[in-house]
């Protein structure tokens, strides 16, 4: 049975000392020791923003496009109508449909998108105009989608900018039928505006024909509209041009075509680059479809301008001199630092609506340095005052407490640092609730063993059924708890969910330190001779 017994504690002992690895070793060669815990937002400073998904621009600019595609249907089917256009609301509305054509143009409506609109109508004089409304199923699919795709972008980015452990989580609404929330805590960053800039950008990129005549550039859209005879035709669209140069910059506006030669979805990838003249630009390389267009479209075009649009505004508008295929570049008057941002938002995607920051916080590393050294002490008052109460009340079996309460620490700091998660305030708090969960569950056990000691019982026997006697009270009460650190982890954000780690992971030890390592502790000091009396 000794023999037996040793291979556990040694098997103990290695377990408790891959764990202390884990926990002191550095992350890499080169890094400081102790640099495989990550520290939270409260510990090392950094941001925190609360973003709202404005959803309506999703819904409007399906809209838009769909009345765009029902326009583009009837030209070529050749169905008289005076306009489609997004109406009042969430509606898209056809006006002047030929009343003889009005039951072909009924059919295609209730065909392509008897699923997503209710359909209205009502004819005057030889004239027949469709009301399309969106269904509210559909409103909230859509925006629950918008919402999520927002939140899986600005994933995206941050990963891309290299932040260790950050927390993105959708977390409420406003006022919405849907949660539209997304809460972004970003650890160690010291520049708040330029990752507040990159995160909230749109970066939605396509690439439109100029109109070939009266495009432009005019010096105000006034202008554009008298030279193009005082209407502008409704595929085409004033855009804002911002052209920088230099101390000569000036804002200018461009007709372009409504419908892009090429989107950001068509994109592959884009980085950093020069251009001619060796100033940073954005290089961008397109997919197998995009590049099939984008060939169609400029070997037809050879001559016009081609403007390239970011959120709305053209960045640039070079002529086509000759077919291009898979590659472009954007140029302006780029920092080294904004072409590189620019290439990283058209990267990950643009995003489906805008945000709007509805609030932000940043926590100075100074700050997060005073929560380290308050918790750290608060930690070691309470673990010292643990460990004195212990070897006061429990004498010497109070040692086999202590040495439990330091395994309990290791392997919860070694997980910790094995799996690179995240150290907050609240964890610290964690690990501290933890400390008295672990005392209580041997003060159960110790307080058993003297009952059964006055029981009459053998020291042997009542330690064995000590144990047995508490196992399940054990249990049942680091379960339970167990269970509420679940909870507090699927519904809690970042700083809650640092305290529902901790927890979880320290009852876990706990369960194994109070019921395993404590009973081989007293097997051991016991050993195979007989004792009389123990110091309890």
């Amino acid at each position: 049975m000794q023999k037996n017994l040793r291979w556990k504690l040694i098997l103990i002992l290695v377990f408790l000392g891959i764990c202390t690895y884990f926990f002191v070793s550095p992350r890499e060669k080169g890094a400081p020791w102790f640099s495989r815990l990550n520290l939270g937002l409260d510990l090392k400073g950094g941001i925190h923003l609360v973003l709202q998904v404005v959803t309506d621009d999703a819904l409007n600019q399906e809209l838009r496009q769909d009345a765009d595609r029902i326009a583009q249907e009837y030209r070529s089917r050749d169905i008289p109508f005076t306009a489609s256009r997004k109406g009042n609301g969430f509606a898209v509305e056809i006006t002047g449909v030929d009343g003889a054509r009005a039951a072909d143009a009924r059919a295609y409506l209730e065909d392509t998108y008897g699923n997503k609109y209710e359909l209205r109508s009502k004819s005057l004089e030889g004239k027949t105009d469709f009301v399309l409304a969106l269904t509210s199923s559909y409103m909230r699919e859509t925006r629950e989608s918008t919402v999520r795709q927002a939140l899986e972008t600005i994933r995206r980015r941050v990963d891309a900018l290299g932040v260790a452990e950050p927390t993105l989580q959708i977390y409420g609404g406003s006022g919405q039928e849907v949660d539209d929330q997304i809460i972004v805590e970003l650890p160690g960053i010291d520049d708040p505006e330029r990752i507040k800039g990159l995160i909230a950008n749109t970066a939605q990129l396509k690439l439109v024909l100029v109109k070939k005549d009266q495009g432009g550039p005019f010096s105000s859209v006034e202008s554009a509209i008298t030279a193009n005879g005082g209407v502008i035709p409704e595929d085409y669209e004033i855009l804002l041009y911002r052209e920088d140069r230099g101390e000569d910059s000036r804002v200018e506006y461009l007709v372009v075509n409504r419908t892009p030669v090429i989107t950001g979805k068509d994109l592959k990838t884009a980085r950093p680059s020069t251009d001619s003249n060796g100033a940073p630009a954005v290089s961008f390389f397109l997919n197998s479809d995009g590049a099939k267009l984008f060939a169609l479209a400029t070997e037809q075009h050879v001559g016009e301008q081609l403007a390239i649009v970011l959120d709305d505004q053209v960045r640039s508008a070079p002529v086509i001199n000759e077919r291009i295929e898979a590659e472009g570049i954007i140029q302006g008057r780029f920092t080294q630092q904004q072409a590189s941002d620019l290439s990283l938002l058209l990267r990950s995607g643009a995003l489906p609506a805008s945000l709007v920051v509805l609030g932000e916080r940043s926590v100075g590393a100074s700050l997060g340095n005073d929560s380290i050294r308050s918790g750290i002490f608060a930690s070691l008052i309470g673990f010292g005052l643990v460990i004195l109460g212990m070897l006061i009340y429990y004498r010497q079996s109070g040692i086999n407490a202590v040495i439990c309460l330091v395994a309990n620490t290791a392997i919860l700091l070694g997980f910790m640092g094995m799996v690179g998660a995240t150290l907050t305030l609240p964890g610290i708090a964690g690990i501290i609730l933890t400390i008295g969960m672990a005392v209580d569950a041997n003060i159960l056990i110790f307080e058993r063993i003297r009952e059964e000691l006055r029981g009459g019982k053998t020291v042997r026997a009542a330690v064995d059924s000590g144990f047995s006697k508490v196992l399940w009270t054990i249990l049942d009460s680091n379960i339970t708890t167990l269970l509420a650190a679940i909870f507090l982890f699927q519904f809690g954000t970042g700083p809650i969910r640092g305290f529902a780690v901790t927890l979880f992971v320290g009852l876990i030890a706990n369960i194994f330190t109070a019921i395993y390592l404590s009973h081989r502790i007293f097997e051991w000091v016991l050993g195979s001779r007989r004792v009389e009396r123990l110091s309890i």
